[in-house]
């Protein structure tokens, strides 16, 4: 027996009294502040799941706001959204189809390592960009 409650958000209450938040792409859109195509495209990678609705509308449970949370973590780190799943799937075995599970957490390392080695080389390069710029402040401000 399912009742449905309309407010900003849906609580489906469902037998035996189980309470379930149940939120709409729009709700989700605004806690996260991410574009309801960026939500949709997430759960086109597999990132974030949804129900349907008979009208087709998209439900989503609670638990997807850090999950979008977290995608934009990985996101703001640089990585793909093909990268981010594989790190979500070795945290979460479970939900993956690969048979060999520690393939993946193996290639995370690399993965990351290389990440890292990337964020390096962009640092240096930015230091390398800093010094000169600051070089040629000084020079113009000697010239005066």
């Amino acid at each position: 027996m399912t009742f449905t409650l309309m407010l900003n958000f849906i609580i489906r209450l469902e037998f035996p009294f189980c309470e379930v938040i149940v939120l709409k792409i729009g709700k989700v859109r605004k806690i996260t502040g991410v574009s309801a195509r960026s939500i949709r495209y997430y759960e086109e990678k597999g990132l974030i799941k949804a129900s349907r609705r008979e009208n087709n509308y998209r439900e989503y449970d609670e638990g997807v706001i850090e999950s979008i949370n977290t995608i934009q973590l990985y996101l703001g780190l640089g990585l793909t959204t093909d990268q981010i799943r594989d790190i979500i799937f070795c945290k979460y075995p479970e939900q993956q189809a690969h048979k060999e599970k520690d393939v993946y957490c193996e290639e995370l390392l690399h993965l990351y390592q290389s990440r890292m080695e990337e964020v390096n080389r962009q640092i240096a390069a930015l230091t390398e960009a800093k010094h000169r710029l600051s070089d040629k402040i000084n020079q113009m401000i000697q010239q005066r």
